[in-house]
């Protein structure tokens, strides 16, 4: 039954529109299907509650804040997993309700994965980081551009953060991206697909050699446990230290007890998940967010 309410598509612009089970709606990025997956749309993800895979669709799941609690900033939200799986709950649905609570637009992002664990063993992968989990960021980045009025957002205050693997994607989002084509035929071509600021936490890929770095990078904000068993917390300084020297607005956090993978949630690591909170504080100091009224 979930499954055929996520399949009633509704023609909406360049994008259909689905209704999730819990009432969240999900929007796929193309109404025919991502270019390279259109004979593979139809299969149905491979979810159990905490992580999907099998993702040949990719789509956004929308949490809008409250009628008449709108800051206009919108963020959207890359899970985890290795690009094995995305975890859509810790690193998902729970972060886009905080953010939304919090009067900020959020948008969970399922984007095709580079080593889907749902493939045969031995199998090609069929998607890449590059060819793929990042346009489908980069698109998604259009497509709230394009609805910017309908959701109350300002179309100069999205961004994207992303945590592990989705902290690769939302840091090659927010390192490339481009102005829209004004004679592009698909109307969402004509958006940016540059966020204007973007939070890899606890991320992967800061040693990658094609890293542009400019005065021109949007802000950055960087989150990490100094314990990070996949040893990211050095990466994530230098990468800090990069933006330094390149002229890029930067904040980096490091946690002295905090290991990898924490999210929110506070019975992990309490000092680690408080990084929302002086995530919001950037956001209100960059000018994306009005200050809190006291």
């Amino acid at each position: 039954m979930k499954f055929l309410l996520r399949c009633l598509a509704l023609g909406f612009s360049s994008a259909a529109v689905l209704f999730a089970a819990d009432e969240h709606p999900v929007i796929r990025l193309w109404a025919d299907g991502a270019p390279g997956s259109e004979a593979r749309k139809n299969e149905p993800e491979k979810t159990n509650g905490r992580t999907a895979s099998n993702i040949h669709d990719p789509s956004l799941t929308v949490y809008l804040p409250a009628k008449g609690k709108e800051t206009g900033c919108a963020v959207i939200v890359a899970p985890g997993g290795g690009h094995r799986n995305l975890e859509v709950l810790k690193e998902g649905s729970e972060i886009a309700e905080w953010f939304a609570a919090h009067g900020i637009a959020a948008f969970v992002l399922r984007n095709r994965l580079a080593r889907d664990e749902s493939n045969p063993a031995g199998q090609p992968q069929p998607y890449t980081v590059e060819g793929h989990s990042i346009p489908d960021a980069q698109r998604a980045i259009q497509l709230i551009r394009s609805r910017a009025s309908e959701w109350a957002i300002n179309p100069q205050r999205v961004g994207i953060i992303g945590f592990s693997a989705g902290g690769e994607v939302a840091l090659l989002a927010g390192t490339t991206g481009a102005p829209g084509r004004a004679d592009a035929v698909d109307p969402l071509e004509r958006q940016s697909s540059r966020p204007d600021f973007f939070g890899p936490i606890y991320a992967v890929g800061f040693n990658r050699p094609n890293l542009n770095l400019s005065a021109e990078t949007p802000p950055v904000f960087i989150a990490c446990g100094y314990n990070d068993r996949y040893n990211l917390a050095i990466p994530s300084a230098e990468f800090f230290v990069r933006c330094k020297r390149a002229g890029v607005s930067a904040e980096l956090h490091l946690y002295a007890g905090a290991d990898h993978g924490f999210g929110i949630r506070s019975a992990t690591n309490p000092a680690a998940a408080t990084w929302i909170e002086s995530f919001e504080a950037w956001l209100v100091d960059r000018k994306f967010l009005p200050a809190r009224k006291s």
